[in-house]
């Protein structure tokens, strides 16, 4: 029963693979994230969501951040406590876009790159600060002016052009 239920949670697992790089986007490394970073022109993809109460949760597709120079747009779930209650219900994740934020890139150690974004019109998110490795993996935390803060992680993909 033991291997049976190992055997199938490999499979889910690789299934769960497969679906997030059949997305279309493009997956990038080194010197093209650098430049991706720097033009502030592309999609953190995030695959899980880590709430500071409570257990990690693995996301389904088409939760991200996107960055298309001036243009900064967020789709992520929100999981945790909230302070205050949102007005309109369909507002319990973080969904906004803006194009009055600032954004200050850092380089680190070890090809790893520190994001800050400050969006200055999001009516709830203080800041977010992305953490870049060098092959692409990521990790986004979120913080909130009447929510705890919260953790996601993903992968920097490049943005698709759409026609």
């Amino acid at each position: 029963m033991k291997t049976l239920t190992f055997l199938i949670s490999i499979i889910l697992a690789l299934g769960a693979v497969s679906c997030t790089t059949s997305t279309g986007a493009q997956s990038v490394e080194g010197t093209a994230l650098k430049s991706l970073l720097e033009e502030k022109n592309f999609v953190f993809q995030a695959q899980s969501a880590q709430p500071s109460r409570g257990t990690t949760r693995q996301l389904t597709s088409g939760y991200d951040l996107r960055l298309s120079g001036d243009t900064l747009v967020a789709q992520l779930p929100y999981f945790g406590r909230a302070f205050s209650a949102p007005i309109d219900m369909r507002g319990g994740g973080i969904e906004f876009t803006t194009t009055d934020y600032g954004y200050t890139l850092e380089a680190k150690r070890n090809g790893r790159w520190n994001i800050t974004i400050d969006p200055k019109d999001a009516k709830d998110v203080r800041q977010m600060s992305l953490s870049v490795s060098e092959n692409g993996y990521a990790s986004l935390q979120v913080l909130s002016t009447n929510r705890d803060p919260i953790t996601f992680n993903g992968v920097v993909v490049q943005r698709v052009q759409r026609r």
